[in-house]
């Protein structure tokens, strides 16, 4: 079986909503300049109207000469250039079940891409040929990774995009969503370090309220986004330990692996973090500095399947939890399933952004009463569904 195509589609559809979709954003490093800290862009699509939500994405569709084919996504654009760019000669003629060749080749070959979207790049191409291995063979991707572990993974969620400045919706939102089953949830600031008093105050009250709202026994965790500095940090903790978060996550930015290790000294709250952290070398930094509790690839950023995997045989040996950060709800649901529970224990569901990233989905995977059950189809279950696709256009086609 020989790659005879590697195909990248822009996909364009609407999203209907019941309100307009994106509520509040959350902190973001760029938040130190005034001018930055007023504004409340989002990223994914554009809200048309109050009930339409408009959608373009880029999926990668890997063909064969024989049939099966893999397809991974949504990707950003500048990542869908380098799967067409870069990365489709090195495939084509080869054998798309050698996936370790092929990751090695990739990486390899793009010698300035070892961060950033050439990683991004790599891990779309690496997911799509588990995709398509396991069409080939007629099996999830969990059983080829030797799972399941269990019968269904826990998930907790990840509240990205609702209101986090207006009390009564917290109340409402946090209740809601532990009604429905979720056994935890995380919530994400607003505020950072050039907000001042008044911003941290916001901050804390917000933990505060998620507390008073979800009881004892419930598990609340707390993103920062890369956006404070170890002082800022050390002070939120010391105001909100009291309130007992699972874990603090992302409290500096990605590459200061010595402020997550200042962090770490002076807090019981448990660290979480490296989700912008690319390939098991750059996580070997990481755990070797002994700078986080829990780590959190991203993979369709940190490398695609097999590179997770090998992240997460690593961090094992250093009994540290391996959550993957919630981009692929698709791909992560197989990787957790045939992990340890111990190791990765629950899963990360981001609401918004998986009614954005699995819209073009066929069979879009969401957890019922809180737990994913383990998914049927062959494949990563990544099948776009034509009703949902208003325009296909093939981009950056070969000449």
């Amino acid at each position: 079986m020989k790659v005879i195509g590697v195909r990248v589609l822009r996909l364009a559809g609407t999203m209907l909503t019941d309100a307009p979709f994106w509520e509040e954003r959350l902190v973001r490093p760029i938040d130190i300049y005034p001018e930055y800290r007023i504004r409340d862009g989002f990223e994914g699509g554009d809200q048309v109207d109050r009930n339409h939500f408009r959608l373009e994405q880029h999926f990668v569709r890997i063909e064969t000469d024989e049939g099966p084919f893999g397809i991974a996504g949504p990707l950003p654009d500048m990542v869908a250039a380098y799967v067409a760019r870069r990365l489709r000669p090195i495939l084509l003629g080869q054998d798309p079940i050698a996936h370790e060749k092929l990751w090695d080749q990739m990486h390899r070959i793009m010698v300035h891409g070892r961060q950033g979207d050439a990683i991004l790049a790599i891990s779309a191409i690496d997911c799509a040929l588990w995709d398509l291995k396991g069409r080939w063979l007629g099996q999830p991707v969990f059983r080829l990774l030797g799972g399941p572990t269990r019968d269904s993974v826990p998930a907790y969620a990840s509240m990205l995009g609702f209101a986090v400045q207006d009390m009564g919706r917290v109340r409402e939102r946090a209740a809601e969503y532990q009604a429905l089953g979720y056994p935890a949830q995380k919530w994400f600031f607003r505020h950072g370090p050039m907000s001042g008093h008044e911003g941290m105050r916001k901050n804390v009250e917000l933990v505060r309220t998620l507390r008073e709202t979800l009881g004892d026994d419930y598990d609340i965790m707390l993103d920062c986004w890369q956006s404070f500095d170890p002082i800022y940090a050390v002070e939120l903790a010391e105001r909100i330990a009291e309130y007992r978060p699972r874990w603090l996550e992302e409290c500096v930015m990605p590459d200061r692996i010595d402020s997550y290790r200042r962090v770490k000294e002076r807090t019981q709250i448990p660290l979480s973090g490296a989700e912008h952290e690319y390939t098991r070398w750059g996580f070997k930094r990481f755990i070797d500095a002994e700078a986080l509790d829990v780590l959190q690839p991203d993979i369709y950023w940190a490398g695609g399947l097999s590179e997770t995997l090998k992240i997460a045989a690593y961090a094992s040996v250093h009994d540290l939890m391996v959550i993957p950060h919630g981009h692929s709800t698709p791909a992560g649901l197989h990787f957790s399933l045939a992990q340890s529970p111990l190791l990765t224990p629950i899963q990360e569901y981001l609401v918004k952004w998986n009614a954005i990233n699995q819209h073009f989905l066929a069979h879009p995977i969401t957890p019922r009463h809180g737990e994913f059950a383990p998914p049927g189809l062959p494949g990563l279950g990544m099948d776009l569904d034509p009703a949902k696709i208003e325009a296909e256009t093939e981009v950056f086609a070969e000449s």
